[in-house]
C-alpha cells in the first residue's frame, strides 16, 4: 500500500538542482539541460517548495548552497549518477557537445564566421555558440568555454592564434583622387585613428616621420576602421587578416600597391584562453575547437599578407 506521507520530486527537478549546484549558474545548467534558465529556476523552486526550505543562497554569485542544500546534494548526487550509468539511458548515437566561444566583434565577423564550415568539418560533434565580447570597455566577459582576446604580442605565449601585420589600406576611389606616390604622401591624406592600432609604431618601422593623427573620429573598434576606409573616409592602418574580404572584393587596397607598401608586425595579437577559473567540463571538445580555430586564424593571416605583398 502506498505511503500517503511519501513525497517524491520529479527527476527534472533533481537534475536541475544538481546541474545548478555543480555549475554555479542557472544559465550554464540551462545550457547543459537544453532548457531555459527560467525553467531551471522554476524546477529548483518546485523542489524547494517540496522540501520546505531554500537549497541555494540567493544573494551569492556564483550560486552557493545552503547547509540543507549541501546535505541534500550529497544524498541525491550518487542516485542520479547510478541512473546515468545505466546503459539503457544512453543514446546510441554520438551526443553533440555545446561549446560557447567569445570573441571581439571584428575577429568574430572576419575570421570565425568565414571559417564556420571549416570548424564544423574539424569538429562535427560540437555545437558552437559564438558570442561577441566588448573589448576596451572594462566589461566583464560573458561566461564561455573559450575566449579570444587581443593581447600584447610579447605576452601572447602559447595562447597565440596568429601574428598580424599592419599596413595602410584605402578605398580605390580615395587613392584615385589623391594619387599617393610615396609614403610621405600619407601626411596629406586623412588618416583614420584608433587606440587599438596607433600609427606611430608602423611609421617608425617604415622610417617615416609621421605624427599620430589627432583629428577625426576616434574609432574604438577595428571593424569600424575598416568600414570607414571602405566608405572612402580615410586611410586605415589595417590588419590584412581582418581586411581579407575587402581586399578580395577590391574594396580596399594598399596605398602604394601590393608589394610596394611596407608592413610591420602588430604590437598586439589575438590569443585564445580558457575560462579565468582554469576549469572546463568539456576538455576534449575545447582542444579540438582550439586547434581548428588556430588553423583558421593562421590561414587568414597568411592569405591576407600574401594579397598585400603581391603574392596572392
Amino acid at each position: 500500500m502506498a505511503d500517503p506521507a511519501l513525497r517524491l520530486p520529479s527527476l527534472d527537478a533533481l537534475r536541475a538542482f544538481e546541474a545548478a549546484a555543480r555549475l554555479g549558474q542557472y544559465e550554464r545548467a540551462a545550457d547543459e539541460l537544453a532548457v531555459t534558465a527560467s525553467a531551471v529556476a522554476k524546477r529548483v523552486g518546485t523542489l524547494e517548495d517540496l522540501l520546505g526550505g531554500p537549497l541555494f543562497q540567493r544573494a551569492t554569485k556564483p550560486l552557493a548552497l545552503t547547509a540543507e542544500g549541501k546535505e541534500y546534494l550529497a544524498r541525491i548526487a550518487p542516485l542520479l549518477a547510478q541512473l546515468a550509468a545505466l546503459p539503457q539511458h544512453r543514446r546510441t548515437h554520438q551526443r553533440r557537445q555545446r561549446l560557447r566561444l567569445t570573441a571581439p566583434p571584428t575577429f568574430a565577423r572576419q575570421i570565425i564566421v568565414p571559417a564556420l564550415p571549416q570548424l564544423h568539418q574539424a569538429c562535427p560533434q560540437i555545437e558552437l555558440e559564438l558570442v561577441l565580447s566588448v573589448p576596451f570597455m572594462d566589461a566583464a566577459a560573458p561566461e564561455a568555454d573559450l575566449h579570444v582576446r587581443l593581447t600584447p604580442l610579447a605576452q601572447a605565449g602559447p595562447a597565440l592564434l596568429m601574428v598580424d601585420h599592419l599596413l595602410p589600406l584605402a578605398a580605390p576611389s580615395l587613392l584615385a583622387h589623391t594619387q599617393p606616390r610615396t609614403l610621405a604622401d600619407l601626411a596629406r591624406l586623412p588618416l583614420l585613428r584608433t587606440p587599438v592600432d596607433p600609427w606611430a609604431p608602423w611609421a617608425a618601422a617604415a622610417g617615416l616621420d609621421l605624427p599620430e593623427p589627432d583629428e577625426g573620429p576616434r574609432l574604438v573598434d577595428l571593424g569600424l576602421v575598416l568600414e570607414a576606409a571602405i566608405h572612402g573616409q580615410g586611410v586605415a592602418l589595417a590588419r590584412p587578416s581582418l581586411a581579407l574580404g575587402a581586399l578580395r572584393a577590391g574594396l580596399l587596397a594598399p596605398v602604394l600597391g601590393a608589394g610596394a607598401t611596407p608592413t610591420a608586425p602588430a604590437a598586439t595579437a589575438y590569443t585564445l584562453h580558457l575560462p579565468d577559473n582554469g576549469s572546463t567540463d568539456t576538455a576534449e571538445g575545447v582542444v579540438a575547437l582550439a586547434l581548428a580555430l588556430k588553423q583558421a586564424a593562421e590561414d587568414a593571416a597568411a592569405l591576407g599578407l600574401a594579397l598585400v605583398s603581391g603574392g596572392g
